[in-house]
């Protein structure tokens, strides 16, 4: 996948963060989440929220979207916009920034409420797989 993504890829990942909401398991916070990305080797994927009676349990739609991204063969994700349930740009939490930080680095993009960032813009200073291998003995 090219970057930067032209506005027609991003309408793209836009519709297909939509889409995946429209099919979260939200039953109990009514606050339904889907996420879409690309990965490196072009592919478009998504993941959506699925929740669970005991709320710790429960799965965020990055989850999903790295799920898929694994399941259908790896890479690195390149590009990632997650949208509440009126479709609207939703920034991802703590756990999911991590979540995406292992899986597209420092330059993955991401759309933002203050628009295009890179990862390392919204989690700055991020723990990852190179913090592991310098602190070990």
């Amino acid at each position: 996948m090219p970057a930067p993504l032209t506005d027609k890829a991003w309408q793209q990942l836009h519709a297909t963060a939509v889409e995946a909401m429209g099919r979260a398991y939200a039953p109990y916070s009514s606050f339904p989440v889907g996420v879409a990305g690309y990965a490196d080797d072009g592919r478009l994927l998504s993941g959506c929220n699925v929740e669970n009676a005991s709320y710790a349990v429960g799965l965020c739609a990055e989850c999903g979207l790295i799920s898929d991204l694994v399941r259908t063969g790896g890479g690195h994700l390149v590009a990632v916009w997650c949208v509440d349930g009126r479709g609207e740009t939703l920034m991802p939490c703590g756990r999911c920034r991590q979540l995406l930080w292992e899986h597209g680095g420092a330059q993955c993009r991401i759309q933002t409420p203050e628009g295009e960032r890179s990862l390392a813009q919204i989690l700055p200073q991020a723990f990852g797989a190179d913090d592991l291998r310098k602190g070990a003995p």
